[in-house]
C-alpha cells in the first residue's frame, strides 16, 4: 500500500481542459530530495511483525522503492518492554520481530512507542492498542444486478461496536486468499459507523460496512462483476486503530480514490497525508507513513450455495 500512496501524494498533477481545442503538454516536474517512509502497521497476533523502511521516489520512477538498511528500529510497550526488529536478509529495509511460542506485541490497553535510528537521525511515534469486537457471522446474498437479469452474490459480516463512544477501526477482507486493497476499498468505521457524529455506539455496523467486504471488479467491458461465486472464500480481519490511524486512511482515501475525468475538475485537491512519525531533531529531515498497533479479531467463511 506505501508504494501506490507515496506515487500519489509524491507530486500533483493539474489537467486544464481547453473548450475546442487540446493540447498536449510535457510537464516539467521539479526533483526532490528522497523522504524517509515508515511503513509499521503490527498487531497483537503471534505471527512475525515487520516495520519496513524505504525512501520516496519521483513519480514517474515505476520500480520498487529501495529498501533502507543499517536502522536500530525498536518498540517498547508501557510496561518496559522492549522488541528489537533485525533487519531481514533476504529484503533490504525490512525489520522484523519473530515471536516465540504464543508471544504477542502487548494487549488491549498497552500504549507502545516506536524508535527508529537511521542515518544518524532519531525518528518516533507512539500508539495504542483499543479493543476490537469478535464478527459473528458472515452471510451471503443474492441480488439482481441493476439494468440486468444476472444474479450476483454478495457477502456481509455482522458484528456488534462494543458501548463506549470513540473506537475506530479498519476492516480487511481476503478473498480466496488475496487482500482487498483498491482505495475504493479501504473500509474504515468510527463505532458503527462512517464518523463520530454517526451516533452508532454499541450497535450493529452500518449495512455499508457490513458490506464493504465485497470487491469492486469489472470484466474486460467494464462490467460489473459478481462479488462471490460458489466456492469463493471470504476472509474478513477487524483491526483496531488509534484515531490518527484512521484520520489518516481517511485522507489516504481522499487522495486515492479519485473520480477521474471531468469529475477531477471539483476534486479534493492533492496534498500530502498527516503522518504520527517525529523526527527528534526540530529542523531535521522529513519521513512520512504511520505507527499503529491493532488487535485483531477475524471470521472466515466459505460461499457453498445459493
Amino acid at each position: 500500500m506505501t508504494k501506490f500512496i507515496l506515487h500519489i501524494l509524491s507530486i500533483a498533477l493539474v489537467s486544464i481542459t481547453f473548450l475546442g481545442c487540446e493540447t498536449i503538454i510535457h510537464p516539467k516536474l521539479e526533483s526532490a530530495d528522497p523522504v524517509l517512509v515508515v511503513d509499521a502497521w503490527l498487531t497483537n497476533k503471534s505471527d512475525t511483525q515487520t516495520v519496513i523502511l524505504t525512501k520516496t521516489q519521483s513519480y514517474f520512477d515505476n520500480t520498487t522503492p529501495t529498501g533502507v538498511s543499517g536502522a536500530l528500529v525498536t518498540i517498547e510497550d508501557n510496561h518496559g518492554n522492549t522488541f528489537a526488529f533485525t533487519e531481514s536478509n533476504e529484503k533490504p529495509g525490512y525489520y522484523q520481530w519473530v515471536p516465540a511460542a504464543d508471544e504477542v506485541i502487548g494487549q488491549v490497553n498497552d500504549s507502545f512507542e516506536l524508535t527508529i535510528n537511521v542515518e544518524s537521525e532519531i525518528f518516533t511515534a507512539s500508539s495504542h492498542m483499543g479493543r476490537v469486537p469478535a464478527i459473528d457471522s458472515i452471510t451471503f446474498d443474492e441480488d439482481t444486478q441493476i439494468g440486468t437479469n444476472d444474479k450476483i452474490y454478495q457477502g456481509e459480516f455482522w458484528a456488534t461496536d462494543p458501548a463506549g463512544k470513540g473506537d475506530t477501526y479498519w476492516i480487511k477482507a481476503y478473498k480466496n486468499g488475496m487482500l482487498l486493497n483498491k482505495p475504493s476499498e479501504i473500509n474504515i468505521a468510527y463505532d458503527a459507523s462512517f464518523s463520530a457524529g454517526g451516533e452508532t455506539d454499541g450497535v450493529t455496523f452500518i449495512t455499508p460496512i457490513r458490506r464493504g467486504i465485497n470487491p469492486q471488479d469489472t470484466d474486460s467491458n467494464d462490467k460489473p462483476l459478481s462479488p462471490y461465486a460458489v466456492g469463493d472464500s471470504v476472509n474478513v480481519q477487524i483491526f483496531s486503530i488509534t484515531l490518527p490511524a484512521f484520520n489518516y486512511l481517511n485522507e489516504v482515501i481522499t487522495q486515492t480514490d479519485r473520480p477521474g475525468g471531468f469529475q477531477e475538475l471539483f476534486s479534493t485537491p492533492l496534498a500530502n497525508v498527516s503522518t504520527n512519525i517525529v523526527n527528534s531533531k526540530a529542523n531535521g529531515s522529513k519521513v512520512v507513513g504511520f505507527f499503529n498497533v491493532s488487535a485483531v479479531t477475524s471470521f472466515g467463511k466459505r460461499f457453498i450455495k445459493p
